[in-house]
């Protein structure tokens, strides 16, 4: 199969960059805006991405669909994609490189091949190409060499073989550390603000864990903006962990420190529109403020 034109389901802060790197590697890469915000309709255009008008013209022109959404809404736009495609007849391979459960792509899979497409569990590792970075696409599931022609052209491929459910898998453990310790982070500043120990807190990280303050101090503020998307990839890999017999709590607690934050107004920037001034002391100091009443110690 020759790969010629690439939809990316939805340009957004990864998909655009994606697309991006694409274009600028050979492939005609579409999408379809109707709907989306303006945000999603800027990032677009920077990216290069050739608008459809709707879902079954972006099905019988592409060759494959790369879906890189919020993990929440990954099945819904398989199954408008797959009735999209099953009303023109068309027949595309469907990529799900959503951040969500082995069941979840389990459950894809049977919406996109029910419609007579075939189907590749993804899991996207790594920051956005319009960042520089390279991210790996981790792929399984009977069609997964289908992505070696996208090796190198601003993304790396990584195959790993083996049936659906598999790339979605390391995907859910890598970011069970890589955004899980995020919401600690968050969840350990939160606790000290209200006892009213940030600064003794802060003097001993700097003594014995000045690596991981640092890596607060420049991530916190910039973590409302994207606690929306997380609350329901850290619930994926909840599920994820819970079917294999590992506690969902942990993830559970990382879902309600993304929730908390989405309560604060930092939670109304985008990426593109943190405010670079404000320091982790004060983001901090915010988030606290939005916690639900708390017993007092000695009460």
């Amino acid at each position: 199969m020759t790969i010629k034109t690439i939809a990316i389901l939805s340009p957004g802060d990864m998909g655009h960059g994606v697309g991006k790197a694409l274009g600028e590697n050979g492939f005609d890469v579409i999408t379809c805006l109707t709907g989306r915000s303006d945000r999603t309709r800027a990032l677009a255009e920077e990216g290069g991405i050739r608008d459809v008008p709707d879902l079954g013209d972006l099905a019988a022109q592409a060759d494959l669909v790369l879906s890189i959404l919020v993990p929440s809404q990954a099945a819904a736009t398989a199954r408008a994609f797959a009735d999209a495609a099953s009303a023109v007849g068309a027949s595309a391979v469907y990529a799900d490189c959503n951040a969500v459960s082995p069941q979840t792509a389990r459950e894809i899979d049977a919406t996109i091949t029910g419609a007579g497409s075939r189907f590749i569990d993804g899991g996207i590792i790594g920051g956005s190409p319009a960042r520089g970075a390279v991210p790996r696409f981790y792929c399984s599931g009977p069609h997964s060499s289908l992505m070696a022609e996208l090796d190198g052209k601003g993304i790396a491929v990584r195959d790993i073989g083996g049936g659906v459910g598999r790339a979605s898998g390391i995907k859910m453990c890598y970011a069970s550390f890589t955004k899980g310790t995020s919401a600690l982070l968050v969840a350990m500043l939160t606790a000290a603000e209200s006892l009213g120990l940030s600064d003794e807190l802060a003097s001993e990280l700097a003594f014995s864990q000045a690596e991981t303050l640092n890596r607060a101090r420049a991530s916190v503020p910039r973590l409302p903006s994207n606690a929306g998307r997380w609350i329901g990839e850290m619930e994926e890999i909840a599920a994820t962990f819970e079917a294999s017999g590992v506690t969902p709590h942990l993830h559970q607690g990382a879902a309600e420190m993304f929730r908390l934050l989405t309560s604060t107004p930092f939670a109304d920037e985008s990426p593109e529109t943190v405010d670079r001034s404000r320091t982790m002391a004060d983001t901090i100091s915010v988030v606290a403020e939005h916690l639900p009443a708390r017993t007092e110690i000695g009460d």
